[in-house]
């Protein structure tokens, strides 16, 4: 026989056990004798019951204490509010359970029997919630160490969007084209992560290409002259500048880069990319077809 099947509890000084005693022994009780055990149980347990109560009381209101403190601690250093609400709940609840095992052991349970089960508890739902306790530490991971905030635009796995949300277990974002995607925290935590509004500045390049034979100077200069007008366009960290970049097969490839705040990147792109299309051609500047050159040998074989 397997060893835990032969282990028989201790007796142990409980409430339960002290009730069950005296209805074993109310039959054979006079009334006198019955009301005698029933005043020594209540003077033995009232105590302590009333001893339970005050401190769930009192414990309580500890609790709820300690989370004002915390919310005016978060307040005061401007944290986040899924940080914020992560935490309070955590603290709440590991609380709460300590506040109950100190109840239980003054009512006479076992506490060591109590932390076994939920030791065991604990390891069942573990092992069955293996994946979201995984997503758990990855929410844990973001929200500590803060690789991006709510606001930002990131890429994470392939996927680009704007971050509605952090949860525990994931991470809400919504793409430009208005897609509501949930990402789990465990893989993001654990892969490369693009954001792209973390930094106040961002560069944008633009790759033109020219016919051979134009005067590349002249594209360079009225490229860089086109950037300076926009008034989106910053002198910091480096002023806009061109430069060829490539000669490729049929074409030569101006390569042009400007800096500018991180909200304008994309507005900055698309409207200079209308303006030097409508502008260089003014210069003389054209913009090539891919082409292939294919030379025709005239001799005829015998």
């Amino acid at each position: 026989m397997l060893p835990f099947l032969t282990f028989k509890p201790e007796p142990t000084d409980t409430l339960g056990m002290a009730i069950a005693d005296a209805f074993e022994k109310v039959s054979t009780m006079s009334g006198s004798e019955m009301i005698d055990s029933l005043i020594r149980i209540i003077l033995k347990w009232g105590l302590k019951v009333i001893a339970a109560m005050l401190i769930y009381i009192v414990g309580r209101w500890l609790i709820k204490r300690i989370q004002k403190i915390l919310i005016s601690i978060f307040k005061r250093r401007e944290m986040e509010a899924s940080f914020a609400t992560f935490a309070l709940s955590f603290v709440n609840i590991t609380l709460t359970v300590v506040l109950f095992v100190i109840i239980v052991g003054i009512l006479g349970v076992p506490t060591s029997t109590f932390a076994a089960l939920l030791a065991a508890g604990g390891l069942a739902v573990g092992m069955a919630l293996s994946g979201t306790l995984q997503n758990f530490a990855g929410g844990v991971m973001i929200l500590l160490f803060k690789p991006f905030k709510v606001g930002d635009f990131i890429n994470v796995n392939g996927l680009s969007g704007t971050v509605d949300a952090i949860t525990i277990t994931t991470t809400q974002i919504h793409t430009p084209d208005n897609k509501i995607i949930h990402l789990p925290n465990g893989p993001i935590a654990n892969n490369n992560i693009e954001n792209y509004s973390m930094a106040p500045y961002r560069r944008i390049e633009w790759l033109v290409s020219i016919s051979y034979g134009d005067d590349a100077d002249n594209a360079i200069k009225t490229m860089v002259s086109l950037l300076k007008e926009d008034q989106r366009v910053l002198s910091v960290p480096e002023e806009p500048y061109a430069v060829v970049s490539e000669l490729g097969d049929s074409a030569v490839i101006i390569s042009a880069r400007a800096w500018v705040n991180t909200p304008d990147y994309w507005n900055v792109l698309w409207d200079m990319n209308k303006v030097f299309y409508n502008e260089l051609p003014k210069k003389g500047i054209r913009f090539p077809f891919p082409q292939l050159d294919v030379h025709i040998d005239g001799t005829i074989a015998k």
